[in-house]
């Protein structure tokens, strides 16, 4: 009877095979990733990930060989996008590499605590890789007919094909039926070891098996990344911009802000008090004092990794505006004054930013409202008053200009078509030494978390020793990344380099009490920092006796110079060499 029915079945698939298709022959992993485009995604691939040569082979290499194995010469689709033999293996290769550059601006499981971040860093970046690299795999399962030379069908949870093959698309094949389908194979790329290690953390792990799924409604974050490294490639692919695509929208940094606000008030802020307030809240709104506010959401947001942030208090509260977070004064202004006056008579002024309450708390979480009374001042909407005016601490002298207005280093020159994609993916930073807690080859069984030990420095006073703790543990956490073209810490002559002043500024951004410290010496904030650091004497000094060193940035159009420290030691920072940024070089003069 079976063997009735698979006659029936071939003569069913008969008309989709013509005599002049030709047999293609199965090659090796190494074969169909021996191509230059190919070795250069995953280079990039590699340099995103915290792990030496033998980890990487481990969990990212071997799956991407099997994938290639599977996927051979089939298209990733028809007629759209990457509709050409090979094709699939050249988007699965793409989206990867995508995937977790976008990765990199996200510190992951969200809400969780720095030190749980770091701990899971490592295993939320090989999921996003996976969640990547899996996206499509149904579809050679549903949306192909693949025979051998006698006319048996290969179907892909056989193995990897071992003969030569022809394939043809299904007719009348229905769209959304590969998401459902990568359940059929995930297993043939990711092993045992692999999948145990994966299922200790059950946030990743409940939104690995969503995306998995074709869920990606309820994938969250992975979800996202997902898409929009897909959405990257296929542009690419179809000749349109992929940067477009892989930039996050405006909304998500809306969401960044009142998440941070959110996350602020949980723990940080004080509501309602008689005077030590950051805040007031009535029937009708929320009063922040405007610049407790900034500074504390810049700093949090900025110890959470998020870049972009504004240094000016001034273009922060233009941005919570624009983004329909702080509400507009009649004269549309961000800053209001108002007189906040006590049940017991206490009386005093100050400049607000003006929230709704709803867009905070849902209505069962609102906390109860102030008993006083909160009384603007719409006479003057005077913007200057020291609570509504950048912190002078964030100011930055001509070299922090020189620094922030960098051109982006060069990428690498390609003669394949693939520029478009590698000019993005070259903010790489290098391979930092091998976490623990991964899969090892001998054992499918994990050892302990990278990073689980690693002190955070996020409450401790300011000083020298704690800006150094805290370039270590931004670096390891990729909260800082190192050797791009906006980083502020960079590898030349064999040791680490500190962009200045930009490097300073920032840690006093994230940690706003470095203002207060400062101001009692009558310094700029990043200057307290710098001063502080320099007494450490973990930096070399030139033969004239000075302390900053100027580097030649060589990019595509020009060359400029950025100015900076060099450490002694790179194991001040690194735990092992690293190599140098071939784009910087020490001007010797």
């Amino acid at each position: 009877m079976l063997s009735l029915f698979q006659r029936k079945w071939r003569q069913s698939i008969a008309d989709f095979r013509t005599g002049s298709a030709e047999l293609l022959l199965p090659q090796s992993a190494s074969m169909l990733l021996a191509t230059p485009r190919r070795q250069k995604l995953l280079d990039h691939i590699w340099e995103r990930t915290s792990l030496s040569r033998a980890q990487f082979s481990l969990l990212y290499l071997a799956p991407l060989e099997r994938y290639a194995e599977l996927v051979q010469q089939f298209p990733a689709s028809e007629s759209h996008h990457h509709a050409y033999p090979g094709g699939m293996l050249d988007h699965g290769l793409e989206i990867v590499a995508y995937a977790l550059k976008l990765r990199q601006s996200h510190l992951l499981p969200v809400g969780m605590k720095p030190e749980e971040q770091a701990a899971q860093a490592e295993a939320w970046t090989a999921g996003t890789a996976y969640a990547a690299l899996l996206h499509d795999i149904g579809k050679i399962a549903v949306d192909l007919y693949v025979e051998y030379a006698d006319g048996s069908l290969w179907h892909p949870w056989h193995g990897p094909l071992q003969l030569p093959y022809r394939f043809r698309y299904r007719e009348n094949r229905e769209y959304r039926l590969h998401s459902a389908a990568t359940g059929l194979l995930y297993n043939q790329l990711l092993d045992r070891g692999i999948l145990d290690w994966l299922s200790q953390y059950p946030d990743l792990w409940a939104a690995l098996l969503y995306v998995l799924a074709g869920q990606y409604e309820h994938a969250g974050i992975l979800g996202e990344l997902v898409i929009r490294a897909d959405q990257a490639s296929v542009a690419q692919d179809l000749g349109g911009d992929p940067g477009k695509a892989i930039v996050a929208s405006r909304h998500t940094l809306q969401r960044k802000l009142l998440d941070g606000l959110r996350h602020l008030l949980r723990t940080e802020f004080k509501l309602n008090q008689p005077q030590a307030s950051d805040g007031w809240l009535t029937e009708d709104a929320l009063w922040l004092v405007s610049k407790t506010v900034s500074d504390k959401l810049r700093a949090y947001l900025l110890s959470q990794g998020i870049d972009g942030i504004p240094a000016n208090n001034t273009a922060l509260f233009n941005v919570l505006q624009d983004h329909g977070i702080a509400l507009p004064t009649p004269g549309g202004k961000a800053i209001w004054k108002a007189t906040v006056t006590s049940d017991a008579g206490w009386e005093h002024s100050f400049t607000f930013l003006k929230l709704a309450p709803a867009a905070i708390w849902e209505a069962a979480d609102r906390p109860e409202a102030f008993t006083g009374r909160v009384q603007p001042d719409l006479t003057n909407e005077d913007t200057s008053s020291p609570g509504a005016t950048a912190d002078v601490s964030t100011a930055a002298e001509p070299q922090a200009k020189d620094t922030d207005e960098r051109d982006p280093l060069p990428s690498e020159k390609g003669s394949d078509g693939i520029n478009g994609l590698l000019g993005l993916l070259d903010d790489t930073t290098a391979p930092t030494p091998e976490p623990a807690g991964l899969p090892q080859p001998e054992t499918s069984k994990p050892a302990g978390t990278a990073g689980s030990d690693k002190p955070t420095p996020h409450h401790q006073t300011p000083s020298g020793e704690h800006f150094m703790e805290w370039l270590r543990v931004g670096i390891q956490g990729r909260k800082l990344i190192i050797n791009d073209a906006k980083a502020l810490v960079h590898t030349v002559d064999g040791t680490a380099y500190l962009i200045s002043p930009g490097v300073f500024q920032r840690y006093a951004q994230e940690y706003p009490q470095v203002a207060t410290l400062a101001k009692d010496v009558q310094l700029p904030a990043w200057q307290w920092t710098q001063k502080r650091f320099e007494k450490l004497g973990l930096h070399r000094k030139q033969a004239n006796g000075l302390n900053i060193w100027t580097c030649e940035v060589k990019g595509p159009r020009k060359t400029r110079r950025v100015h900076g420290y060099l450490l002694n030691d790179i194991q001040a920072l690194f735990d092992e060499a690293l190599p140098d940024n071939p784009y910087l070089n020490i001007v010797r003069d």
